[in-house]
């Protein structure tokens, strides 16, 4: 495995998803607020770094991506189970990226390798998430009311996971098409 920088700091971020649940499900959540941060900021140095210092490798291609569905994945979970979130926002959320991973699975496995870029609804998507992730934390945190802007997000979220999951099966159901 090649690890360099933009790699460490992938898996830094990896790293980050059980402390950040934990300081969630024991009601430090400033704290996870600002570990949450860190990682959505590191998740953009990675990036620059690798693409910068011709540093792109494949596991960094892979990791990247996991370390990005985990966070978002377990924090929409903790959040729920604390009551931060509303169950179905949380299912939905998760369902989601539990369809593309298993269609992705599913097609390589049946059919052929299948090299996906992010839709653009799904790079919406992911920013609402992260976004109503860090209002949740930051506003439970720093103790502010959010009132008509969170819901505002929640609906958001709830919306662009929708059409993002809609967008992703409608495409892997046409690459199907494309096997015959």
């Amino acid at each position: 495995m090649d690890l360099n920088i933009p790699n460490m700091i992938t898996l830094g971020r990896l790293i980050a998803v059980p402390v950040t649940v934990w300081l969630i499900l024991n009601d430090y959540i400033l704290a996870a607020f600002w570990l949450f941060v860190a990682a959505g900021i590191s998740d953009a140095v990675d990036g620059y770094l690798a693409k910068r210092w011709d540093e792109v490798t494949e596991i960094g291609s892979y990791l990247d991506p996991i370390a990005d569905k985990a966070l978002l994945v377990s924090i929409y979970i903790t959040l729920g189970a604390q009551g931060y979130l509303e169950n179905w926002l949380v299912i939905m959320v998760v369902f989601r990226d539990v369809m593309i991973v298993g269609a992705v699975i599913l097609f390589q496995t049946m059919v052929r390798t299948l090299e996906m870029s992010p839709l653009f609804i799904s790079k919406v998507n992911t920013a609402a998430q992260i976004a109503l992730a860090a209002l949740v934390l930051g506003a439970s945190g720093f103790n502010i009311s959010t009132g008509l802007f969170m819901e505002l997000m929640i609906g958001i979220v709830a919306v662009t996971t929708l059409f993002s999951g809609i967008s992703y099966l409608i495409m892997v159901l046409n690459l199907e098409d494309l096997k015959s």
